[in-house]
């Protein structure tokens, strides 16, 4: 069982980190790379090793070997997403995303597609409101090819002014379908009403009028700043070695004009003092001819990194997390209210949420509402029993190991962990932090969301009470 906090500034080659002499690195200004380094930072008791190198120029490439698997995940990481863009650029880290694969000095947009095509493998991206990653799934003879295109598109995309035109019509339509959909809606308004105060509450694809007056010399320059060495972070997991993925990248970033030699600094990692908020309280309601309505409820929560975290992961899943969970079984099969209902949560840097969902009929939304209301008091009220507590225990057990089967997940939970928090943990040692979860630990920060789940957001059609206020 191993927690690992992964630095940010250089040891010496070879250097290896244990639990007894890992130390806690807190979040600090960028730091000298000088000459590289490799930490083998954990052997798993399945066999897989995960290992973190940083190279001169500051690029960090972190691991996860695993025996047996004839495939790999690749991803390109940039600590940069919604939250980040300047007034009068609102929506542009996701436009950039897109426009990566619109070609670069040595390929075209159908270069960068046929690449992938011709060997069965998989690339996409997303962005996020703090971080955005390309990534690729290919077999493991292929990962030299895979890692070569992505470092191609992260250092050297050229923006081409007519693609760029192409493109900002093809994010209109990507807004416009996720406007159409009723729950990604309530999603969207939901977090916005929330998180409102802090950047975080912008619409990652940004609004349609920011997307058609953006210029792309404006982008360009965005990603000119930040698609920089010291903010690249590549993350690989499956069928792979460690230091022939370090040759990869080091030789993609020569062939696309980056120096990997170059002393350079390691990006800094994001603050984690706490956001002011100013939640917009109350019910907001808004309408749409949709034959449900969509609701909502809840309010701020943890950040990243805050301890109770482990317990959130157990009240979401004993409130919200399945078939047996308290809102379903008390919303959908014993009162027959609404087919789909369940609880979540996020987390960034300086804030997060909490909410709970259910879609049913218009006339059924005050009704269903309370019950969402009255579950979360029942548990802040009563705690969990002791079988209640070990069935959950015995459920996240299972989704969590299931959940790393794949290569995807495990490169994905490399660079959460170098990004977001520069902890690493094992499995066994985050199933022990779940099991050391108390009832009176779940019945606490239910106590606690509940005081605080003061936002209500419900997207249906036009048969809403007069009394509520609706906004367009």
């Amino acid at each position: 069982m191993t927690v690992v906090h992964l630095p940010l500034e250089a040891g010496d080659p070879g250097e290896s980190i244990s639990t007894a002499d890992a130390r806690l690195r807190a979040y600090s200004p960028s730091v000298p790379a000088s000459t590289g380094f490799t930490h083998v930072v954990h052997d798993d008791a399945d066999g897989a090793v995960i290992t973190r190198s940083v190279l001169p120029c500051g690029a960090r490439v972190l691991t996860e070997k695993m025996p047996g698997q004839r495939s790999a995940s690749v991803g390109f990481w940039v600590s940069l997403g919604s939250r980040d863009e300047a007034p009068g650029m609102l929506g542009s880290t996701h436009f950039l995303e897109h426009l990566l694969f619109k070609g670069t000095a040595r390929r075209t947009s159908l270069d960068i597609a046929e690449a992938f095509d011709a060997v069965g493998g998989e690339s996409n991206a997303f962005t996020a409101k703090e971080n955005t990653c390309y990534y690729a799934r290919v077999l493991s003879n292929d990962l030299p090819m895979a890692i070569d295109v992505l470092a191609d598109m992260f250092s050297s995309a050229v923006l081409d002014p007519d693609e760029f035109d192409r493109e900002r019509g093809v994010i209109l339509e990507e807004i416009a379908m996720d406007r159409d959909d009723p729950t990604d809606f309530a999603f969207e308004q939901f977090t916005a009403a929330v998180l409102d105060g802090s950047p975080l509450a912008r619409p990652i694809a940004g609004t349609p009028e920011e997307i058609r007056s953006v210029a792309r010399d404006a982008v360009w320059e965005h990603y000119r700043a930040v698609y920089r060495p010291e903010n690249l972070v590549v993350t690989a997991a499956g069928g792979l070695e460690h230091e022939r993925v370090v040759d990869m990248v080091r030789e993609s970033l020569t062939r696309a004009g980056w120096d990997p030699d170059t002393p350079g600094t390691v990006g800094a990692r994001r603050s984690n003092d706490s956001a002011v908020l100013t939640p917009r309280t109350g019910t907001q309601v808004f309408h749409r001819p949709v034959e449900q309505a969509h609701v909502v409820l809840g309010g701020p929560a943890l950040r990243v990194g805050d301890d109770r975290r482990f317990t959130m992961t157990v009240l979401n899943a004993a409130l919200g997390g399945g078939m047996s969970s308290r809102l379903f079984h008390t919303i959908r099969e014993r009162k027959g209210l609404a087919y789909s209902t369940f609880s979540f949560s996020g987390a960034y840097s300086d804030a997060g949420y909490f909410g709970m969902y259910a879609g049913c009929a218009m006339d059924r939304v005050d009704q269903v509402a309370q019950l969402m209301r009255d579950e979360l008091d029942r548990l802040a009220h009563d705690g969990m029993g002791a079988k209640e507590l070990s069935k959950i225990e015995g459920q996240l057990s299972g989704a969590t190991v299931l959940a790393l089967e794949d290569t995807g997940s495990r490169m994905s939970r490399l660079g959460s962990a170098e990004l977001k928090t520069g902890v690493y943990m094992d499995v066994d040692e985050a199933l022990d932090r779940i099991r050391a979860v108390t009832s009176q630990d779940v019945q606490t920060l239910a106590a606690e969301l509940s005081a605080a789940s003061s936002v209500q957001t419900v997207v249906g059609p036009q048969t809403v009470s007069e009394a509520l206020p609706i906004q367009n």
